[in-house]
C-alpha cells in the first residue's frame, strides 16, 4: 500500500550524549518493517529522475520495488550490477545532492530514503554471508591499478570480473584509502569496508601493499613489467595548510593526519588501550567540509571537552553534508562561523590559543559563494590546546614526478579525458580524488567504472 508520508521514515540513532563518547556507529540502520514502509513512498516514476543523478547509474526504482515485495536479495542483485560498494555507499553518498536530490517526492515534502535503503538491502546481504563469487575465465592482459580507495576498488573489481590479470598497488598496510584512513569508525565500520573489499580479492585481484608508486615503483617500470594498462586512483592526501604563524607547533595537525592516527593507529579504541593522538581540553577545527565534522567529532570522543568549528563563512555556506553538521551540533561541537584564523599561539612549542577575526559576506566569489570579508576591528583570541586544519588536500606529487608526458593541472590533478578517463600518457588513466580533487566516494567510483570500460575497449581493440 502506497505511503504518502512527507517524511521519511526515521532512521534509529544512538543518543547524541552517549554516541559523542564512543566509537560505535552512529546510525543504526533500518529493519526490515521500516525498509518496506519507506519503499512504499517510492512513486516508481516513468521518468527517472533519481537514476540520472547517480554517479554510477544504479536501477533505483527497480531495486525499490523488490525491498516492497521484501525481495531483499534480489534488490541487492539489482543494485550491484552498477555499485560494488552499496553498503559503503549507503552510509557516506552525499544523496541529498545526487539521486535524492533528484526525486520527485521534494517537490512537497522528503525524498525517498534512497541511502538507507541501499544500506538496508547491502547489510541484510552482508549478514546473510551467501554471496557467491564466480571467478570468470582469465583473460592474457595485465592491469596495475594504483591505490585501493573507491576509484581503484571500483576499477579492479570491474576488470576482474571480466577475468584481466589486475594487481592492486597500496601505499599503506592497510587496503580501503580514505574509507579506512579518511572516514571514522562511527560513520564507516572497518569490519564493512574489509567484507566489501574481500569481495574484489576473491574476484582474483593480487595485492601488493607498503608499494609508493611513484617512489617503490614508477608507472613506466609497472609498464616495462607488462602491465598493459595502468589506472591510478591514488587519491588526494597531501594536506593544504593556512600559511599563517604557529602551524608548525606540537599540538597542530592536518585533519588527513589526525584521522588517520585515529583510525590506522586504533586511537578509536580509547579509552580501553592508550591513544596515539593526544587532543587536550579545548580542540578548534578549521574548515567547514565533511573532513572537518569528522575530525571535529572524532576530537570530542577522544575526551575534550570544548570543540570548535573555525569556518570563514556562514551556516548556509557549510560544504559539509546537512547530516554531518546535525549530527555535531548534536553532539555539542560549537559552530564559530564568521571567524577566520590569522595566527596560532604557541607556549614553549605547543599550541596554547588561536587568534582570529570576524568575517562578514561580501559579493559572490568564482564559485558563487558569497566572499568572506575581514571586518574591522575585529581581533580575538581563544584559548586552545589543539588545532587542526581541514580546509582540502591534493594529490601527492610523486606520481606526476616521476611520469613523463602525464599532463597535470597546476595544483597537480591529473587531466584525464573525462569520458575514458584517458591521460595524455598511453595506457594510463586516472580516476578519483588525483583527478578532481577531495570529492566524493561515489564519484571516484563513477570514474574507476568509466576508466575500466575504456580499458576493456582498448583491449577489444587491440585483439581485433
Amino acid at each position: 500500500m502506497m505511503n504518502n508520508s512527507l517524511t521519511k521514515v526515521p532512521m534509529p540513532e544512538q543518543e547524541p550524549n552517549v554516541r559523542n563518547k564512543n566509537f560505535e556507529e552512529v546510525t543504526l540502520g533500518y529493519t526490515k518493517e521500516m525498509a518496506m514502509e519507506e519503499a512504499e513512498r517510492c512513486l516508481n516514476c516513468k521518468q527517472r529522475f533519481c537514476v540520472a543523478g547517480c554517479p554510477v547509474n544504479v536501477p533505483i526504482p527497480e531495486f525499490i520495488q523488490e525491498v516492497k515485495q521484501g525481495n531483499f536479495d534480489e534488490a541487492y542483485n539489482i543494485i550491484t550490477r552498477e555499485n560494488a560498494l552499496p553498503a559503503i555507499c549507503g552510509r557516506v553518498c552525499p544523496q541529498e545532492n545526487q539521486c535524492e536530490g533528484k526525486c520527485i517526492r521534494t517537490k512537497k515534502g522528503e525524498a525517498v530514503a534512497i541511502g538507507r535503503l541501499e544500506r538496508f538491502v547491502a547489510d541484510y546481504k552482508m549478514k546473510k554471508n551467501d554471496d557467491k563469487i564466480e571467478k570468470p575465465m582469465t583473460k592474457p592482459q595485465k592491469v596495475a591499478v594504483v591505490g585501493s580507495g573507491p576509484a581503484g576498488i571500483t576499477c579492479a573489481g570491474e576488470l576482474a570480473k571480466k577475468g584481466y590479470q589486475v594487481t592492486m598497488f597500496e601505499a599503506l598496510h592497510k587496503l580501503g584509502g580514505v574509507l579506512v584512513y579518511g572516514i571514522p569508525e562511527f560513520r564507516l565500520p572497518k569490519a564493512l569496508v574489509e567484507k566489501e573489499l574481500q569481495k574484489v580479492i576473491d574476484l582474483g585481484v593480487k595485492i601488493e601493499k607498503n608499494v609508493i608508486v611513484g617512489r617503490s615503483v614508477t608507472i613506466d617500470e609497472l609498464k616495462s613489467q607488462g602491465y598493459e594498462a595502468v589506472f591510478v586512483g591514488s587519491g588526494a592526501g597531501l594536506p593544504r595548510f593556512m600559511r599563517i604563524n604557529g602551524e608548525n607547533l606540537n599540538g597542530v595537525f592536518a585533519a588527513n593526519e589526525f584521522l588517520t592516527r585515529v583510525n590506522l593507529m586504533k586511537a578509536y579504541e580509547f579509552p580501553n588501550s592508550p591513544t596515539p593522538v593526544f587532543v587536550g581540553e579545548k580542540v578548534a577545527v578549521v574548515g567547514g567540509g565533511n573532513v572537518a565534522m569528522d575530525a571535529a567529532r572524532t576530537a570530542k570522543r577522544l575526551g575534550a571537552k570544548e570543540v570548535y568549528i573555525i569556518y570563514r563563512r556562514g551556516e548556509e555556506e557549510l560544504p559539509a553534508r546537512l547530516e554531518e553538521i546535525h549530527h555535531a551540533k548534536e553532539e555539542g561541537i560549537i559552530f564559530k562561523l564568521l571567524c577566520n584564523p590569522v595566527e596560532i599561539l604557541g607556549d614553549n612549542g605547543w599550541v596554547k590559543g588561536i587568534k582570529c577575526v570576524e568575517m562578514e559576506l561580501g559579493e559572490p566569489d568564482a564559485s558563487g559563494r558569497r566572499s568572506p570579508v575581514e571586518k574591522k576591528d575585529s581581533l580575538f583570541e581563544i584559548e586552545m590546546s589543539t588545532v587542526i586544519v581541514a580546509i582540502g588536500q591534493s594529490p601527492n606529487p610523486l606520481i606526476r614526478m616521476t611520469t613523463p608526458n602525464l599532463e597535470t593541472q597546476k595544483w597537480g590533478g591529473i587531466i584525464v579525458d573525462e569520458k575514458t578517463m584517458a591521460t595524455s600518457k598511453e595506457g594510463v588513466f586516472a580516476g578519483g580524488d588525483v583527478v578532481t580533487g577531495a570529492a566524493t566516494v561515489i564519484l571516484a567510483m563513477g570514474a574507476g567504472k568509466q576508466a575500466a570500460i575504456a580499458i576493456e575497449k582498448n583491449f577489444e581493440n587491440l585483439d581485433n
